[in-house]
């Protein structure tokens, strides 16, 4: 394989650039991944059922003093 100088140069840049193009993209990637799993857990603890008391009145603050 006889190659110039100017092609090895070339070719190197690009091999730093693919590298540096997939480093990137598996960061993209893990950061996905962990907003995934925070979706899951969100999603997993929405699915218990949840108990709600509702207040008819708002109790005033005499009552409160004399409970």
């Amino acid at each position: 394989m006889n190659r110039s100088h100017s092609e090895l140069d070339g070719l190197e840049k690009l091999l730093e650039s693919l590298i540096k193009m997939v480093g990137r993209t598996n960061e993209k990637v893990d950061g996905l991944s962990k907003r995934v799993h925070q979706l899951e857990v969100a999603a997993s603890e929405q699915s218990f059922p949840k108990v709600y008391s509702f207040i008819a009145d708002a109790a005033k603050p005499e009552e409160l003093e004399n409970a």
